[in-house]
Formats: structure tokens, C-alpha cells, sequence
């Protein structure tokens, strides 16, 4: 980057005073919280402020049931085991989408089918979910990906028409709205994560939503440990000397809870985040309008019927051949420099990601060879998927977008930068 600073002055910020706005967001809040909680006594499941942010959350997402969970990783492969999906059974998914979306679905010893995106959004593409349809698909994990939403008219009329089950992967879409219903509320089932990156958090921790009763009360007791839900007349066991009430009569399953400290931060960070993802829609707004006066700069397609922004990354695509062929990873270098912030690719497509590699575990995986086979990444193609993280992606995470008007003149001056001194980084 010095060469850059070199030609086009100094850089765009002062990257050792790093003023961008600090994540996580906390204060005196949290610190009550935590100290109310610590001298309760009660740091288990089930305590009073997991059951105040589960009723919070499930008002805040627009559904009946809220249920909190140890991380947005587990709660996939429970919504999953809830819908009674398993061997033979087969999930469309995303190929550009973190990793946990898959390996979930293998951990029910279900198969992942990859599918590619569209390059306007980045999320799943319908047409490409039907083609992938066959007598074993049994649901569809749409997942809401940085700052746009998965087509959810499309996707939820392909579901009807094949009765399949929707998953929707709303780790990135705390709050965002589609036709004014939020996201976790639309499918089957929603899944969340509180994992420290995440526009609403508690370090790690994360959340099943559903409208269905019967879906709600496996899912609890898949949490904690296959017992049935507890009512009213359990609130008062006392789980420090190990009193649960009802065990053993429903579902095999383990410990996957959160703490009461976890969700006693949820519930302060919960009250913050409809400001938040206000601040970072305009901010995401006007940035937006900036970079498209510079060539070679694509922002993410908004479609008019996401009512509700919900940012997680901000992320646009960059055409080289504007910038003199500049590749792709050398322009997210030079924008890290002038910006004193990390600047990504999207996630490595599912068919060559490196943290995507069943293979390495046949003792668990090996059921039998077709099984073996057909769990291969490398077998799905997914050009646009590839194309995005090879060539155009770049993501800045959401936190760029609580800051000023000012910031994100900054940001597009420090690209509209890059561009008119391309020809000396390459």
C-alpha cells in the first residue's frame, strides 16, 4: 500500500488511532445484567432472563416460539432432527453460505445439495433449487446472506408446490424484513446465531424460532438434553444440586444450552438493535449511492420487497477490468490499508472450502460407500459461487456502517482512490 499512499497522498485514515466504531457494543447495562445475574444464583438454562429474552426475541421475530441454544450451529442440526430429517434424506442448500450450513446436515446423516446464488444477491437461487429437486429432497436452508435476502416468494412457492420444509438461516439477518415479516419467521423454522461477528451477540449462543407448538417442544427438549419442555410448576427446581423434573420419556439428545449470563447480555443487546440496524441501513443507503458513481463498483441488489434492512457485511462486487485488471485480492489489500479496517472475500464456495471437509472424518461419516460419494463436495459445480470469491467479492463488516455519513464518504473516496491510481498497484 505504500506505493499507493506514495502516489495518492497519505492514506484516508489514520490507521494506528483506528477510529471506526468498536463491536461488540455494551455498557452499564450489561455490567447490571451480569451483576444481577452473578448474585442470583441462577446461572443455568431456564432462568429468568433466558426465559425474558426468549419471550422478547419470539415478539421481536413475529412468532409464537423462541428457544436459545449453546450456538447458530447446533441450531440447524436440531431444526433438522425436529423435522425428522435424516438417512436418505436430502437438503438443498446454498453453495455460498459458511460452512456449518452443510456439516449440520450431514451430522443427521442427511446429504447436502449444493446449488449456486445469483450474483445480485448472493443467496440461493430458485431456479437452481428446482433443478436440484429429486424424490429424497426433504427441505431447503435458504440462507440471508451479508446485507441481502433470499427470495422467499419464489422459494416458499417451490416448497409448497414439492412439500418440502424450509429452514431459513438467518445468521446474518437479525430483524431483516421481507413483505414486512421478519426473517426466522417466513419457513418452518429459523435459525440464529449470537457468535461474536453477529449484529446482535453474547460472544457465542444462538436461537430456534417457529410458530408450530409441536416443532417448538421437540426443539426445546433437543437442547436440553431430550427432556420435555418444563412448565410452570418446574420454574422453581432448583438445577444447582441437579433437579431438572420430567427425564427420560421423550428424545435422545444432549446438553446444548446457553447460560443465564449469555442471555442476560441478549437481553440488553436485543433492546439496541432495532437503532442499530436502522443506522446501518442509512449508512448502507447512502454508501450504496457513493459507489455507484464509480466504475467497476456493483452493490448487492436491494429488492423493493426486503421491507427491513439487516446488514451483517457490507458487500458489493468489483470488476477488474475498470481498475486496469487490478486483481481482486490486491484491490482489498489497498482499500485494508487506506481504511485501517479488514477488508474480506465472501465465503469460500462449499465445493472447494477448506473448513468444508467431511472426508477427513470416515469413522463418522463413512455409512456406506454411495453415502461416502454423494457427501463430496467436489461433485457440485457452482460457477457464480466460484466467480464471487475468486474475482469480485468484498466485504467489510457491519460494524463500518454505525459510524457517520462522513465514514462512508470516506470509504468510497478511499476506493474512487484505488481506481484512479490502479495502474501503479499491479
Amino acid at each position: 500500500m505504500t506505493r499507493l499512499a506514495l502516489a495518492g497522498g497519505s492514506p484516508s485514515r489514520n490507521i494506528q488511532k483506528n477510529p471506526w466504531p468498536k463491536w461488540p457494543v455494551w455498557g452499564k447495562e450489561e455490567e447490571r445484567a451480569l451483576i444481577e445475574t452473578l448474585n442470583s444464583g441462577v446461572w443455568s438454562y431456564n432462568g429468568p432472563k433466558e426465559t425474558e429474552f426468549n419471550k422478547r426475541f419470539a415478539e421481536f421475530t413475529g412468532v409464537r416460539h423462541s428457544i436459545c441454544t449453546v450456538n447458530g450451529t447446533v441450531t440447524l442440526q436440531i431444526a433438522l432432527e425436529a423435522l425428522g430429517i435424516g438417512i436418505g434424506d436430502e437438503v438443498i442448500i446454498p453453495g455460498l453460505t459458511w460452512q456449518a450450513t452443510a456439516a449440520t446436515v450431514i451430522d443427521v446423516n442427511a446429504t447436502p445439495i449444493l446449488v449456486d446464488v445469483l450474483e445480485e444477491t448472493w443467496c440461493i437461487d430458485p431456479k437452481e433449487i428446482e433443478k436440484a429437486i429429486t424424490p429424497r429432497t426433504k427441505a431447503i436452508i435458504p440462507v440471508h446472506l451479508y446485507g441481502a435476502f433470499a427470495d422467499m416468494d419464489a422459494i416458499m412457492a417451490i416448497a409448497q408446490q414439492h412439500h418440502l420444509y424450509i429452514i431459513e438461516d438467518c445468521a446474518h439477518k437479525h430483524g431483516g424484513e421481507w413483505r414486512g415479516k421478519k426473517a426466522g419467521s417466513i419457513g418452518h423454522i429459523g435459525s440464529f446465531s449470537f457468535q461474536l461477528s453477529k449484529h446482535l451477540t453474547a460472544g457465542e449462543g444462538g436461537a430456534v424460532t417457529t410458530d408450530d407448538l409441536q416443532l417448538a417442544e421437540k426443539l426445546d427438549a433437543l437442547r436440553n438434553c431430550g427432556r420435555r419442555p418444563e412448565g410452570d410448576s418446574l420454574i422453581g427446581a432448583d438445577k444447582g444440586i441437579g433437579d431438572y423434573g420430567d427425564d427420560g420419556n421423550f428424545i435422545q439428545s444432549g446438553n446444548l444450552r446457553i447460560t443465564e449470563f449469555q442471555a442476560a447480555i441478549l437481553v440488553e443487546g436485543l433492546k439496541r438493535l432495532p437503532q442499530q440496524n436502522t443506522t446501518r441501513d442509512a449508512n448502507g443507503s447512502y454508501l450504496n449511492e457513493l459507489l455507484r458513481d464509480i466504475p467497476g463498483i456493483s452493490p448487492l441488489v436491494r429488492d423493493e420487497r426486503e421491507t427491513k434492512k439487516a446488514y451483517f457485511n457490507f458487500a458489493f462486487r468489483y470488476h477488474s477490468h475498470e481498475f486496469k485488471n487490478l486483481p481482486v485480492f490486491q484491490f482489498r489489500k489497498a482499500l485494508e490499508a487506506e481504511l485501517g479496517i479488514v477488508v474480506d472475500a465472501c465465503y469460500e464456495p462449499l465445493n472447494n472450502c477448506s473448513l468444508y471437509v467431511p472426508h477427513t472424518k470416515p469413522a463418522r461419516h463413512r455409512l456406506s460407500e454411495e453415502y461416502w460419494q454423494n457427501i463430496d463436495p467436489k461433485r457440485f459445480s457452482l460457477p457464480v459461487c466460484e466467480r464471487l470469491f475468486n474475482k469480485e467479492s468484498v466485504c467489510l463488516h457491519h460494524k463500518v456502517l454505525m459510524g457517520t455519513q462522513a465514514d462512508m464518504r470516506l470509504i468510497a473516496t478511499a476506493i474512487q482512490k484505488i481506481y484512479d491510481h490502479a495502474e501503479e498497484l499491479r
